[in-house]
């Protein structure tokens, strides 16, 4: 069953973060724990999942952090969910065979449409689309705020 949990949100806040704060260098997790305000043992097991899913990229060293393993207007938050639903532990109960004949042949199919239909929202809206959003309210976009431009 498709559930907003805390570790699936704080992926999507990070991915988001990555891309809306990155500049030359990557991005490191205490970085985006400072901003967002993710605990570090949530956001670690959801950015190696991540680079698992090769949503993300790793890069080791004392520069090292994240980056997007493509160009954010090729992620979505249907990627993310996904990637995030794989981690999580928790059965789920729409895949169960066990159950009343009304819940197994009505409620349990209406319940998946709807997920389906909001997985296909999801997928529609890109990394790309947040940052955009971001800028628009307002948000002031680290990265950008240390580029120089000057020669």
């Amino acid at each position: 069953m498709l559930r907003l949990s805390k570790k699936m949100l704080f992926a999507i806040e990070a991915v988001l973060d990555i891309a809306y704060h990155a500049s030359s260098e990557p991005v490191q997790s205490r970085e985006i724990t400072r901003r967002q305000g993710i605990p570090k043992r949530y956001l670690e097991q959801a950015l190696q999942q991540l680079v698992r899913e090769d949503i993300l990229i790793g890069v080791r060293g004392p520069r090292g952090g994240y980056r997007l393993a493509r160009e954010r207007r090729r992620i979505t938050i249907g990627e993310i969910v996904r990637s995030v639903r794989k981690m999580e532990t928790a059965d789920d109960p729409l895949q169960e065979e066990t159950g009343s004949e009304l819940g197994c042949k009505v409620v349990r199919p209406i319940w998946m449409d709807i997920q389906e239909e909001m997985m296909t929202h999801l997928d529609a809206v890109t990394i790309d689309d947040m940052c955009s959003r971001a800028q628009k309210v307002g948000i002031e976009s680290e990265g950008r705020k240390s580029l120089d431009f000057t020669i």
